[in-house]
């Protein structure tokens, strides 16, 4: 019942703050548009028309057309399709990775914490997009697909995913070690709760919070970092159509600024909702903000 009016309160919070709550309906619309593409998009993001390259926003292609004849505004709403996916996915593998890794360090403390975070300090000294590109040659050098596309399309789920974990790690850890010191997991241990079972249901619950909060910070980054690969050729390619590979194409035609213009502009005001919703949760589920307020 705690637990409830928990979220009930902070859900209230969220509520209060406009910014955060249409930035939460415009991810929403966002995810949608993604998901139904193939419906919504007027062409398909592969359909080429060579009597129609490099048009301006007119009245048959909204926002204009690409050097293949291609429909920008078509290629935006498949873009959406796949930095969403990369966004998400490799969020929810690093929160499943550091969720895991975190818990078990701050619930066995002692030697086991001090060795597991020492593997954490060294991942965080090294700089994050060194490290994606590390990730992203390395796997692409192992022949495992023979599709260079899906080949691109795993690595940069792989990298992200490998990147992303280690933060998500030391926060479910700090979590940890300040909640199994709380009353109610004092109880449950003195009923004989094994230690799967505290962390499982007395711990992960009353941590969600924080986690959450992460994680809409988290999947901007992971896009920000999928357009960053994408945009030096390092990630996703065409005949992908993603935010990243879209803005890569419009800087290299500098003459026809609509192509690099409205990806770009997706990719700002995706990733502006996600930080004004990740503030707004953030103050939602913060005691301490609330009692600033």
């Amino acid at each position: 019942m705690k637990q409830n009016s928990f979220w009930n309160e902070g859900w209230r919070q969220l509520r209060r703050n406009r910014g955060a709550l249409w930035s939460l309906y415009f991810i929403i619309f966002i995810c949608l548009v993604a998901t139904f593409a193939s419906w919504i998009a007027p062409y398909s993001f592969e359909t080429q028309n060579v009597d129609r390259t490099l048009l301006s926003p007119n009245s048959i292609n909204w926002l204009g057309t690409d050097e293949l004849g291609r429909d920008v505004l078509s290629r935006i709403i498949y873009g959406a399709r796949m930095s969403m996916s990369v966004g998400i996915v490799t969020a929810i593998v690093s929160l499943l990775i550091g969720g895991l890794y975190g818990a078990v360090s701050g619930w066995m403390g002692g030697w086991v914490d001090a060795v597991m975070m020492r593997v954490i300090d060294i991942l965080y000294a090294i700089p994050s997009v060194v490290l994606l590109i590390l990730v992203g040659v390395v796997f692409s050098s192992v022949q495992i697909f023979e599709s260079p596309e899906l080949k691109a399309l795993t690595g940069i789920f792989l990298a992200l995913s490998v990147v992303g974990w280690v933060s998500l790690a030391r926060l479910v850890r700090g979590q940890v070690l300040h909640v199994r010191e709380l009353l109610y997991v004092e109880g449950a241990r003195a009923i004989g709760s094994s230690s799967w079972r505290i962390v499982g249901r007395h711990i992960f619950p009353n941590i969600l919070g924080p986690i959450i909060v992460m994680l809409t910070f988290q999947i901007p980054s992971n896009i920000l970092f999928e357009s960053f690969l994408s945009f030096i050729g390092l990630g996703l390619q065409p005949p992908f159509s993603s935010w990243g590979v879209l803005a890569n194409d419009g800087w290299r035609a500098k003459s026809y600024p609509h192509l690099i213009l409205y990806p770009g502009l997706a990719l700002f005001f995706t990733m502006l909702a996600f930080n004004l919703l990740g503030d707004g949760l953030r103050d939602a589920f913060d005691p301490k903000m609330k009692n600033r307020s």
